[in-house]
């Protein structure tokens, strides 16, 4: 297994990579210019036939990476039979580098097929009926497919998985075997992720030929994290929606991403913030395909300024407008905080990251500071004082651009009607009084206590927290079983004080596997796959562990719809 390093380079746009001259059109037509650096170093790699193991963060360009040399093997007008397959961990990842695939082959008139759930299965039956070059799909709508009959693989020469780490997390480590089973094995093997776990590793040893790594410098990565702005916010959890709200009156983003743990916890905040004046919107995996395509057209067109969401509804999403990141409830696992913040700071432009952390929670902020090898910066609540001065400076800055106005005239009227009434001193501050009313925001007159000083004292259970990660991972790769994730256990045994378990109401009978269950529950919580387990299958039911914090949530979320096709039962398991 070779390894590439991209050293610093200023080729001076894409044709100097050898791509065919269709899209080189079609990259003049979308303004691209200049290669991004995994761009750069992926594009030969992939047009020489290697496999690749690409290694690059969210926001670095790795859909082109991958995307244009594929396409490079296509010829204009040649026969509309799958050569291509891409796997991706979500429906809005697929919908999202469909839409990236269509607009580079437009000259070359490439067919295109997203194919995932959350959509009419008969819609994608016609599209592959009538013949596509590339499919890009999920893993468990391509099997659906596979299973139908209507999808062939036959002809692919090339599989791309993105967001392989994500994809692996969410449990479809066995689809994803199958997936490439049914591929020659001729196909070039292309895997992209932004970190590089073992079990990365794994899957490249097994289906990959000695594929190539290929990963930013670090050079690079530390520059473009320069551009993130990153602070942390410490209150108790009862603080943390008036805190968000504070915090996004005093930074008035032109659109941020808050990031949640469940979908409860992002409706509930979604109805809060709307609450406090701020135009938000929902996203999780509640929702259908239809509402979701509505929430990003607003986000996007400008008529909603905050997208609520989590982790697994929001994989993969690109907004140009971009210019905050919140983190509303800390992430568990440091990969995941890069893959949040990777949203902004793309392409040049400046971002701001924020973090609502509790006082119990530095060791997670710690292990994200070891993993980016950055300090964050740990400040304190804005306070009503704080607030009030950044009002009257946006009231300022308000003023002073309409005062440039070239319609103030037709306001003549309203101070020819109050002349005489009191001063024009007077009627500008009551006018000023009225805009301030009617901006719809909540009063916030409570001080936040602020417990950034929890920070600062040492953590005495510090190394006992790391003992019991330890043993709660130990434990997850046991109670996982053998081969097939399926070897019977004497009962869930419980990994640590921390960890809850669901019953399910749907078994081996029902042809349940572990990767449906860590799929099912992740998709619709935004719980990690990592952070689920152990699991056990019974013929008629299972039983799964989870953080107990989340044992509710995932009940909800079980209940309001489906495991591997069935509405299931769900309740709390207790071993009698």
């Amino acid at each position: 297994m070779t390894t590439l390093d991209s050293p610093p380079s200023s080729l001076d746009g894409f044709r100097s990579l050898g791509l065919r001259p269709e899209l080189l059109e079609s990259l003049d037509a979308l303004g691209f210019e200049t290669p991004t650096p995994i761009q750069r170093e992926a594009i030969p790699l992939l047009m020489s036939g290697v496999d690749v193991l690409g290694q690059a963060a969210t926001g670095t360009g790795k859909t082109a990476a991958f995307g244009l040399p594929v396409l490079n093997t296509i010829d204009p007008g040649s026969p509309a039979i799958p050569s291509v397959l891409i796997l991706t961990p979500t429906r809005e990842l697929a919908v999202q580098v469909s839409d990236a695939i269509v607009s580079f082959g437009k000259q070359q008139k490439i067919k295109v097929a997203p194919v995932y759930g959350g959509q009419p299965i008969g819609r994608q039956l016609d599209m592959l009926r009538r013949g596509v070059h590339v499919v890009v799909a999920t893993p468990g709508r391509a099997i659906d497919h596979l299973k139908r009959g209507s999808l062939d693989l036959d002809g692919i020469q090339t599989v791309v998985l993105d967001e392989a780490d994500e994809m692996l997390d969410m449990g479809f480590t066995e689809d994803i075997e199958l997936i490439l089973s049914n591929t020659p094995q001729s196909r070039q093997t292309v895997m992209f992720s932004a970190t590089m776990p073992p079990r990365i590793k794994s899957i490249a040893n097994r289906h990959q030929k000695d594929p190539v790594i290929v990963k930013i410098s670090a050079d690079e990565a530390k520059a473009a994290s320069k551009l993130i702005e990153q602070r942390v916010y410490v209150v108790q959890k009862f603080h943390k929606p008036a805190t968000l709200g504070r915090v996004l009156e005093f930074e008035q983003p032109t659109s941020a991403i808050v990031f949640c743990k469940t979908r409860t916890d992002v409706d509930e905040l979604t109805v809060a913030m709307n609450g406090r004046g701020v135009r938000a919107e929902a996203l999780h995996g509640g929702m259908d395909q239809a509402q979701r395509d509505r929430v990003m057209a607003r986000l996007r067109d400008g008529t909603a300024e905050l997208l609520i969401a989590t982790d697994v509804a929001a994989r993969g999403l690109d907004v140009d407008t971009l210019t905050h990141v919140i983190n509303y409830d800390i992430p568990t696992q440091p990969e995941s905080y890069v893959h949040r913040i990777g949203r902004v700071g793309r392409a040049g432009r400046a971002g701001v990251a924020i973090t609502l952390a509790t006082p119990r929670q530095k060791r997670l902020l710690d292990n994200i500071e070891r993993l980016t090898k950055s300090k964050i910066a740990i400040l304190p609540v804005p306070t009503l004082e704080d607030l009030q001065d950044r009002r009257r400076e946006a009231m300022v800055e308000a003023v002073r651009e309409t005062l440039s106005a070239d319609d103030l005239d037709d306001f003549q009227h309203v101070l020819h009607a109050l002349k005489g009434e009191d001063s024009e001193r007077n009627i500008a501050l009551a006018a000023l009084k009225l805009a301030q009313q009617t901006q719809g925001s909540v009063a916030d007159n409570t001080e936040i206590p602020d417990s950034s000083s929890h920070f600062t004292k040492s953590h005495e259970k510090k190394g006992r927290g790391r003992d019991r990660d330890r043993n709660r991972d130990r434990g997850d790769r046991n109670d996982r079983g053998g081969k097939n994730g399926s070897r019977p256990q004497k009962g869930p045994r419980p990994v640590d004080a921390n960890t809850g378990f669901v019953y399910i109401g749907v078994g081996a009978r029902g042809g349940v596997r572990p990767g449906d269950l860590v799929g099912a529950i992740a998709n619709e919580t935004g719980i990690a796959g990592r952070d689920i387990g152990p699991i056990r299958i019974a013929d008629h039911y299972s039983v799964v562990g989870v953080p107990d914090a989340s044992v509710e949530d995932v009940i909800t979320a079980i209940k309001k719809s489906t495991v591997k096709g069935k509405k299931a039962k769900a309740r709390r398991f207790v071993e009698k």
